[in-house]
Parts: C-alpha cells; structure tokens; sequence
C-alpha cells in the first residue's frame, strides 16, 4: 500500500512547509531502448489512485472548503522524478464526504490549484468499495491470510465486488473526462484499481497506460482462491508496464499468469515480457524510495535538533531500539515484543541497558483482529515492564497516540538500531527513513555534539517478508515467526562491533541515496514511455465481453485470412498446392481424441477429388498413426515426422528421408528423458523412427516448463557431437536429425511439381506450431517455373495471433476447417459465407 505518515510536516512550525525541497543531487537517468538517454516523458503524466494527495476540511462557521497538499503521500512525492516541463495531473478521491451541491465547485478549484480531479464516490459505495472488497477481500489475500472460515477473515462477497467494478468505473470515467488521448501517460497505483485498465482501454485501444502494485502480490496457490482471479489478471494485462517491488511478487504474477492464462514470459534485452494477444507488456521490478530532500530538511529543523536532545538525555547510558509500525495485524508488533522478552531473560546484562521504543501508528483500517492485536501489544509490554523493569527503567516503551514528524526524525537519529518485523508487507521504507537518519546532517551532528570525523553507523533487524529486505542486503535477516532467532538477531545488532555497523550503514546509504523516490519515478516513466513506442505502428482490434476486453495488436502486414480473398485467388488458379499441419490445425490441441474427424475426412476429400489440387498432410506424427487415420483419403499426401517419411498418396509406398542414416544418438539421448520423465510427474517419451519427443503437456504448468528448458540444455550438451538438432515446441522438447524439417517437405514438393512442368500458381500453407515456421519461409523462397507469367500467389497462414513469418492468421481450428470447406465448394460455386462474423467490441460490464 501507500505508505504515509500519520501527521504532516505542517505540524514540525507555523511556517510554509508545503514546498519541501527537491531531491538535492542529479537523478539517475534511465536508458531507452536504443540506447539514448530521455530526459522527460512526452505529453502530461495522469496519476490515479485511490486518494487524491491533498488534505480537505470545512470550516464549520463559514462552510468554506480548505485544501492542502498531503507532503506525506508518496503520490506527491514522485513528482521530482519528472522533468519540470511535465505537467503532472492526478485523479483520486477525497478523504472526506463533499454535497453533490458543491461538488461542482470544488472540481473546479481543485483542478485549478492543485492539478487534481476528485472522484466522488458516493458513501454507501465507498463503504463497500474501500472497507469491503478492498479491505475484506484483496488486502487480507495479498497479505497471505485466507478466509478459512467464517471466523476467520471474510468470504468473498459477490455485491462487493461489484461495488468494487462501480467505483473503478467511475476513476475511469474522470480519467476520461481530462486526458489527452493521443498525448498523455497514465499511471495507476495500488491494488484498489486493478480492474481501471480494462475500462480505459476499452475507451481507447492505444491509451498508455501503468500500474504500480504497492503491496505484495500474492503466491498462485493463494491467489487462486480468489473468485474473480481470471477478471483481476486479464485488466491488468491491459495495461503496458506492471510494477513490482521486487523480483518475488513479480515472480507470483507470472506464475499466475502461466497456471490460469497459459502467458509464458520471456526476457527481452534485461526485461521481463509478456506476449497478449500480439501486445507485448512489460514487467518492471524496482522498489520505492524516499525523499531524500524531505528527510534532510527535517532533519535540519530546529524542532527536530530540541527533540533529538530531550531524547538523547531520556535514554542517557542507554541503547535504543526503535520498531515504528501501522497498528495492524500483519505488523508483527505482538512477535516483536516476545523477541524482547525473550532478549531480556537470555541477556541479563542488558537489563536497564536496551530500550525497546515502539510508536504505533493509526490503524487504517477497524475491526476485532486489529483491536486484539492492540490488546495483545499491551499485555504483552505489561509483562515485560513488570518482570525486568525497575525503579527509572522501563524496557518497553509505546508511544501510542499521534506524533509530530519531526519528533519520529528524531528517534530516528538517536536509535541505536531499527527492526521491522512485518509477517507480510508490500514495501515498507521505515528501515529506509532510518538510515538516512542515522548519516545525519552537519546541523543535527552539531547539535548533538557529533564530531565531524565520526562515523556513521546504523544496524537494522529486518523480516524477510517485506518489500524492502532484497534491498537491504547488509541488514539481519530475520523470519518473524521465530522469536528466538529474532531475539538472537537484535542480540547480534546491539553487540555487533562499530566498524561493521560502519560498513553496512555506508552500503545501505549508498543505495538508498541513489534510489530515492525520484528515481523510482524517473525510471517507471521512461519505461512506460519504452513500452508504448510501438501502439501507432500497429493495427488494434477490441474483442471480448465485458471485463474479458482485451486488445487484438497486430502489425499492418499481418492480417486475418479472408475466405472472399483467398476463395478468389483459389478459383482463379490452374494448378495448386496445400500444405496442412495436423495437430492445432485441423485438430485442436485441447481435443481428446486425436483421430480426424468425419468431417476433416470429408473436407479433405473434397479437396483431393480436384484434379488440379496437390494437398498434404505435414506432422510430426508417425507414419503408421498417420496412415491408419487417412486410409480412406486415397489421393492425399503425407509426410509423417517431420519429413522423415513421405507418401505421395495411398497406393505409393513411404518415401525414406536420406539425411539421416546413423541413429546411434538415441541411445544417448533416451536416458536422459527417461531420468526427466521420472522425475516430472505427469511427462512422458514418445518415441518415433527418426525422431524422440519428451511430452510434458500433463505436467505443473511451471515444473513442466522448467524441466523442459534444463531438458534442452542437457541434451544440447550431451548431443554436441552428434547429427541431431535439439528442439523445443509446444510443451515438447524433440531431438531429430538435422536437415529433416517441415520446410524441405515442402521445398521438395514443390520442385517436384515445378520439374513435372506442374507448377503451382497457388501454394497455401497452413500451421500453428514452431515447427510449421520453416514451410511458411520455404513456400515463399521456393524458385518458381519462369514460364509462370506471374509468380504464385502464396498464403501462409499461422492458427492463432502471435509473431509469425505468416502473413495471415485464422483464429483456431474450427476457422481452420471453414476455410478449407469453402475453398473445397468454390469451384463449384459454393463459397460460404459468414465466416468473419466476430464480436470485436462489447458492452461494458
């Protein structure tokens, strides 16, 4: 979530403290693809979240609205990543309830003041938005806690989540009312929009668009649990750039991705990709930072500099450990202080020596489990106040009431180490505020009588569990559960010897000052910019009902297969030749049974019944499957295996491939996929004459895939010698022999054709498979008859939307078996119609 303070910096003097100061040094800048530095996104940025970044109250005698920039909000805070030219708009709702009456005029005033678009969300509405599905529903999942039942955590209310729909719809609708369609960038925050991209991209195709999860993103075996998990994926695939905080939650997106929706990501140039659709998305990891400026100018603040010094003499002769947390159940506070406790009964010599500071901040949210947590922080601090405290020394101390920044700045500086000890958080940048700190300011040095030449130092006892922990590598890790080994860690930080407090408070500070939050800004901006440099050289297609919108992305020279184009270039032919994949092309891949249908039997047929017509069958199937499924087409070709084996037709015999002759690489390379099949559960060998194939279609989507990739690797590796290349396809991984492609079954044909002074002048290919690549690259390179006065015309078709050397696409197989039909009736005046009848844009939800 969006990480804020409790109080502003309006609290720290009387003075204007709206316009703290900018990051004080040069922003890294980030590379564009070719390698040029930009220095500024094109166009407006749109910020849309859930709350606007802006503190609203009425005055109750004079009813006049009064509005402030919150300084804490994140959303603010990002702004030093942009360049200054860059107009920054940001659309969110208010924290308080505002009359219809006046929600004109506060528009208007907010729009004009302080750039940003309220959302009106009404407070029935918000209620089940922000406190039910939100709160209920998706932050307790994306925290790891599932509702088991009843009693524990809330189930899936379907109202709410349509509650949640409404409110996103109406962020959409103010998002509309104000952007610049052709200009503008929008970034969405935060898990309280996730369905908002499928509502503006159905708006408009080539809309830009990101989003930032700030919260963890949940495993796919809890992920899955949740009722609307497909919608939840499918929106945020609308989008351009998905940001993580690190590498895991990101890691738990893909896998989702992979298990519900079959998307495998690749790595393009240190990106990590996903193929939707012909749109590609880009996946961005990179955690928050804070505001540099803004700390250091607390820190120089008079009122922190007296703070400091009441704290310093409180504490006197003592060290201070400091746990700075959100009242929450996910906090871990309650862990924490049995840590304490347990420090304390191992460590008697630390009695009256450690302070144990915990502030609590509000609570963002109420209910029983937030107040049982509270009443289990204070039992717990009872106990060990009264067993190991004594006269002048307290070891726990809560500070549960709102406190002034500066007065938090100030502890900060004085704590002699810090532990968060989150069970589950997003990201948070405590650990962060506390280093910074800790290096101090020459003001705050000379205040506190810090000698100039002193060196910094900061220890930090961080959960494993939270964003922040990957970043901080010279932190002590800790599992928060395990109180034991937590008191060891914060023994282990008060204990530990000044030089190496030294040199990982210099590590993490070097990070930390270089990856502040306009870094963070300034990165995802030009990125988002990266991800959308190719929407305009694209044609785009919207398909799909209601929140199963996507976009169909396809570049200008790739285009749908049209029955009226083809069924004319087919008429208008005297001699022609049909090459036709078998498995995903005239049969679906999902089909159980795998034998042709009547029907396929029938279309081919009737294509084969043209005398004019040479038509194969190309797989990699073995020729006997092959021949026992189309006995009954007498004048069709095949060629089983690749190529290894061809038949002209039913009465002529197999036709032997003579690249390959020496199988010995079989008794090499069948141990190894035997040792893989035993060890992936669900896999399985087929072996054939010329060929062996490792199947893992039945495997774990992830496992399966994986076990593939180490697969090709170890036989690559063990086969280098050897006459064989080494595969991978559709959850396969195949070893045949080299130069026996489907590319040279159709080279061979059609210089066969072209020798008998048959040359075709229409050559159709058809597949959806890798392998199916080398025939479209072979019908088009093929050498025709000169005595052609035209050359053929080719059709190289693909099953499905995906990068292609095709030039067309069908979009299954029952498109597949349509067009065939058609071409098999159009001599005769038959051609079927109706085929391109498609859905592209739907209502809304």
């Amino acid at each position: 979530m969006l990480s804020s303070s409790c109080l502003s910096l309006l609290e720290l003097s009387s003075v204007d403290m709206l316009d703290f100061p900018p990051t004080p040094r040069n922003v890294p800048r980030a590379m564009t693809a070719s390698g040029i530095v930009s220095d500024k996104c094109r166009g407006r940025t749109i910020i849309v979240a859930n709350l606007l970044p802006v503190h609203a109250k009425k005055d109750p005698d004079s009813g006049r609205w009064n509005f402030s920039f919150d300084d804490d909000s994140l959303l603010l805070q990002l702004k030093d990543g942009f360049s200054s030219d860059v107009d920054v708009v940001y659309v969110g709702s208010l924290k308080v309830d505002v009359n219809v009456q006046e929600q004109e005029e506060i528009s208007q005033k907010l729009l004009e003041e302080f750039n940003c678009v309220p959302t009106f969300v009404p407070t029935s509405l918000q209620k089940q938005f922000y406190h039910g599905f939100c709160k209920q529903n998706l932050w307790p999942l994306f925290h790891y806690m599932m509702p088991i039942s009843s009693y524990h955590g809330s189930r899936f209310d379907r109202p709410l989540w349509l509650a949640y729909l409404s409110a996103n719809k109406r962020f959409a609708d103010k998002v509309m009312e104000v952007i610049n369609l052709e200009e503008d960038y929008v970034w969405i925050h935060d898990y309280h929009l996730m369905v908002l991209p499928t509502f503006l991209r159905k708006r408009y195709s080539r809309i830009k668009l990101g989003f930032f999860l700030h919260s963890p993103f949940p495993s796919s075996e809890i992920f899955r649990t949740l009722p609307v998990r497909d919608e939840i994926l499918k929106a945020l695939l609308n989008t351009d750039l998905i940001g993580f905080h690190t590498f895991s939650y990101a890691h738990h997106f893909l896998s989702c991705c992979s298990r519900l929706l079959g998307l495998e990501y690749e790595s393009k140039r240190g990106y990590l990709t996903l193929e939707y659709f012909g749109r590609t998305i880009y996946i961005k990891i990179l955690p928050v930072g804070v505001h540099m400026g803004r700390l250091e100018f607390a820190l120089n603040h008079s009122h922190t500099s007296i703070k400091a010094k009441e704290i310093k003499e409180d504490f006197k002769g003592k060290k201070v450990i400091l746990g700075v947390d959100d009242m929450d159940i996910f906090k871990g506070i309650g862990l924490k202080l049995l840590a304490m406790e347990k420090l304390l009964n191992q460590h008697p010599e630390l009695r009256g020596n450690v302070v144990l500071v915990q502030i609590l901040n509000p609570a963002r949210s109420n209910g029983n489990d937030v107040l049982e947590a509270k009443r289990e922080t204070y039992e717990i601090t009872k106990r060990i106040n009264k067993v190991f405290g004594f006269r002048g020394y307290e070891p726990v101390i809560l500070i549960d009431h709102p406190i002034p920044f500066h007065e938090k700045i100030a502890y900060y500086v004085l704590a002699e180490c810090c532990i968060v000890n989150a069970l589950r958080d997003g990201m948070n940048l405590v650990p962060y505020e506390y280093i910074v700190c800790r290096q101090g300011t020459s003001q705050i040095d000379q205040v506190l009588d810090v000698s100039p030449d002193s060196p910094h130092t900061s220890t930090i006892v961080v959960s494993e569990f939270i964003g922040c922990s990957p970043s901080l590598s010279g932190a002590v890790r800790v599992n928060p559960w395990d109180f034991d080994a937590v008191a060891e860690a914060l023994y282990e930080a008060v204990a530990m010897p000044a030089l190496e407090k030294q040199l990982r408070h210099e590590k993490h500070y070097r990070y930390i000052s270089s990856h502040d939050v306009a870094y963070w800004a300034r990165s995802f901006s030009q990125d988002l910019e990266r991800a959308c440099q190719d929407h305009y050289s694209k044609r785009c297609w919207g398909i799909g009902l209601g929140l199963g919108f996507r976009i169909l992305s396809l570049s200008p020279s790739f285009r749908k297969l049209s029955i009226e184009h083809i069924g004319s270039a087919y008429r208008s032919a005297f001699r022609r030749a049909i090459f036709l994949d078998y498995d995903g092309t005239v049969v679906s891949q999902a089909s159980l049974v795998k034998s042709p249908t009547p029907e396929v039997i029938s279309i081919l047929n009737d294509l084969c019944k043209d005398s004019n017509n040479t038509v194969f069958i190309v797989s990699g199937r073995g020729k006997d499957t092959l021949g026992s499924w189309f006995d009954s087409c007498k004048n069709l070709g095949l060629a089983a295996e690749h190529g290894y084996y061809l038949r002209w037709n039913r009465d002529s015999e197999w036709e032997v491939s003579t690249l390959a002759e020496n199988f010995g690489w079989k008794r090499i390379a069948e141990p190894v996929m035997k040792l893989y099949t035993e060890a992936t559960d669900g896999s399985s060998i087929e072996p054939k004459d010329s060929a062996l194939v490792w199947h893992h279609r039945d495997a774990d989507p992830c496992f399966g895939s994986c076990q593939a990739m180490e697969l090709l690797d170890h036989l690559e590796n063990v086969l280098a010698n050897e006459p064989v290349v080494v595969k991978r396809g559709h959850q396969i991984v195949e070893v045949k022999p080299q130069g026996v492609t489907k590319g040279l079954v159709a080279e061979r044909v059609l210089s066969t054709m072209i020798a008998s002074d048959k040359a075709p002048d229409f050559v159709m290919c058809i597949g959806d498979d890798r392998s199916d690549e080398d025939m479209f690259e072979s019908i088009s390179c093929t050498t025709y008859s000169s005595s052609l006065a035209v050359p053929p015309k080719i059709f190289a078709c693909t099953v499905g939307q995906k990068p292609s050397k095709a030039k067309y696409y069908l979009d299954d197989t029952t498109d597949v078996l349509t067009v065939l039909q058609s071409l098999a009736t159009s001599t005769s005046g038959k051609l079927r119609s109706g085929f391109e009848a498609r859905v592209l844009f739907e209502d809304d939800v």
